[in-house]
């Protein structure tokens, strides 16, 4: 029996059984995972002053690791069954999740151990995240493979919604502590691990493996870098990623230093961004073709003026009403070009390039985090808005100058006026004129034929 679903619709992906309850799981599992973050950006505020640097430097560790072992994720995924791989991980990351809560609920906690975990979970994260992307096209299949990835970033920004408010609530609740946002956390992991194992395997689409040879690294990155398309999207996500999309650090900064407020606020604050993520991913569920590459270039532009914009914000209520579009205009960004690079690359090669795609979009966090972090804590919060936003302006700008320098050499290279070609040796005679001289030579009009 198949499992393909036809037709059109917003929410077609959801009729695949197996998508259908990893979905559901994964809803639950993400809301616990926003909840982490929050939780863990309060926390090092807590411990730090309300330091920025070691904000910045968190999320850098919790980031970086993409750097080094996203790659080898991207081969695991196209080596190995990818849902055995993701019980593993979301195994790894439940029990990392409980230790930082046992962690704060024993007062135990030193801002050195928060570090060292956030590290360890960017690690399994690290392999978890190609793995999860190149698993989508086999829950699905190809057809489907666009909705499902607008969908997953419906969910992963339905949870972004629904988990800092609850994190926010139950931090408030607990008089400031973070250890029930972790134990919640822990707990979510469980939903996910039971959707992948109650999936049926006869209706999925797994990809040919690989087998395990040297220089499968190798080739996943020259074929990335022999194909121009990719290389637009990559650069692209790159920049905007290392810049523009730090908002976990930028919002908590302005609720405390700008706005002087809580962990409340932060939540509600948090949720405006993820209201406007929200209606982004809603927007690209209609897509259902590989997204142009001006697109993926207006997105960038588009994104980086309304970051600038939040930045100048007068006032708190400006600053959570001008969320709602950013937050809009960054998932339509990072929706139109992931998928622009699933759907452009060869089944055998989609969790190695999209391993690329992650260190690329993800890789840079190490580096902007605490750039943007250093830049509010000295010039003052809003400017990490306006610097992040200014850069993927800057990004999405040169983006376009790059396709449109592109465009105008192979228009020069196919379309050559005749009169300007250049014949070397005799001048080509044509026929009629041949026909004509030889003709004349025989004594004959021209035209006429010979007689029998």
């Amino acid at each position: 029996m198949s499992n393909r679903a036809e037709g059109t619709g917003a929410f077609r992906s959801l009729r695949v059984r197996n998508y259908r309850v990893y979905a559901a799981a994964n809803l639950v599992s993400l809301t616990g995972t926003w909840m982490q973050r929050i939780g863990q950006d309060w926390l090092v505020l807590q411990l730090s002053d309300d330091n920025g640097v070691a904000l910045g430097l968190i999320t850098a560790l919790q980031f970086g690791p993409t750097l080094l072992l996203s790659l080898y994720g991207g081969v695991l995924a196209d080596r190995y069954a990818k849902r055995r791989l993701l019980v593993a991980t979301q195994t790894l990351m439940g029990l990392l999740a409980l230790l930082l809560g046992v962690l704060v609920a024993i007062d135990g906690i030193a801002l050195w151990h928060v570090f060292v975990l956030a590290g360890a979970l960017g690690a399994v994260s690290a392999v978890d995240a190609p793995v999860r992307q190149a698993f989508v096209a086999e829950m699905v299949g190809p057809e489907l493979l666009a909705n499902a990835v607008s969908l997953n970033s419906t969910i992963f920004n339905s949870a972004r919604l629904i988990g800092p408010s609850v994190a926010g609530l139950v931090i408030a609740v607990a008089a400031g502590d973070t250890a029930p946002a972790f134990f919640l956390n822990a707990a979510s992991f469980a939903f996910t691990i039971a959707a992948l194992l109650s999936m049926r395997p006869g209706e999925l689409h797994p990809s040919p493996a690989l087998g395990r040879r040297r220089g499968q690294l190798r080739e996943g990155l020259a074929y990335t870098w022999s194909r121009p398309d990719l290389v637009l999207a990559m650069g692209l996500a790159f920049v905007v990623g290392t810049f523009a999309f730090n908002y976990q650090v930028t919002i908590a900064l302005m609720t405390r230093e700008v706005f002087d407020l809580g962990a409340g606020a932060f939540g509600l604050l948090s949720t405006c961004f993820a209201v406007g993520s929200l209606s982004g991913a809603l927007l690209s569920t209609r897509r259902s073709a590989r997204p142009r590459q001006r697109f993926l270039v207006v997105a960038a532009v588009v994104f980086g003026l309304f970051t600038i914009v939040c930045g100048l914000a007068p006032g708190f209520l400006w600053f959570a009403v001008l969320l709602v579009p950013a937050g809009a205009a960054g998932l339509v960004f990072s929706v139109a070009n992931n998928s622009f690079v699933q759907l452009g690359v060869d089944p055998q090669m989609r969790g190695r390039v999209m391993a690329l795609y992650f260190m690329c979009f993800m890789g840079g966090t190490p580096v902007g985090a605490p750039v943007i972090g250093w830049v509010s804590e000295h010039l003052g919060a809003p400017w990490g808005f306006i610097l992040g936003g200014a850069v993927a302006m800057a990004a999405g700008t040169g983006a376009a100058a790059w396709l449109a320098r592109g465009r105008s050499v192979r228009l020069e290279t196919r379309v050559v006026p005749p009169r300007l070609q250049l014949h070397v040796g005799p001048r080509p005679v044509p026929p009629a004129a041949v026909r004509a001289a030889a003709e004349a030579a025989a004594g004959k009009a021209p035209g006429q034929q010979a007689a029998g």
